[in-house]
């Protein structure tokens, strides 16, 4: 462990141990850039974008659950996006962030976390491991996706999302770090 808790990803790995450390060493990253913040900091944002750190907390607890229960699972969205009209509002888990608490975020987040890991431990296990295909095709071409190529969109998402993180809380109370 570092001196920030994150666990660093092997140097020498085979591809499902690299690509799972990977996910883990960004969902710790994101982690690591709310910690300690108050609920009205998780709400605040660097002008001009709209986006919070509380909201991207809980857009990245979508992205667990949609990519994983949904596209790969074929089940159906997690508490609570499974109750929300998207067509109504298709940014409600970035707008409704600023009413929950960090602990109801981060309780939110671990558990996105979790129930996806289910699913991954369930696909790798299978004989085709990361080879897995999406039960869900992709609405631009009709495909499925394979297991890896989620985990490799999911590392990307995450880097992305973590480099908005870092300037956000930096504009919060100076904290910086990779």
């Amino acid at each position: 462990m570092d001196p920030d808790g994150r666990n660093h990803p092997p140097l020498a790995g085979d591809e499902v141990t690299t690509l799972r450390a990977f996910l883990d060493y960004h969902r710790d990253t994101l982690r690591w850039k709310v910690e300690g913040l108050t609920q009205a900091q998780q709400a605040q944002r660097l002008e001009p974008s709209t986006m919070t750190l509380g909201g991207m907390m809980k857009h990245l607890a979508l992205v667990e659950s949609s990519w994983f229960e949904v596209v790969l699972g074929g089940g159906d969205y997690m508490p609570p996006f499974d109750g929300i009209d998207w067509e109504k509002d298709q940014d409600w888990d970035w707008d409704s962030a600023v009413e929950d608490t960090p602990e109801q975020l981060r309780a939110l987040f671990d558990e996105a976390v979790t129930r996806a890991d289910r699913v991954i431990d369930e696909a790798v296990a299978s004989p085709s491991g990361l080879d897995t295909l999406s039960a869900r095709p992709s609405r631009r071409s009709g495909n499925p996706y394979s297991l890896r190529w989620i985990l490799l969109h999911m590392i990307e998402e995450y880097a992305r999302h973590n480099g908005h993180a870092d300037l956000i809380r930096e504009s919060i109370d100076g904290l910086t770090g990779d």
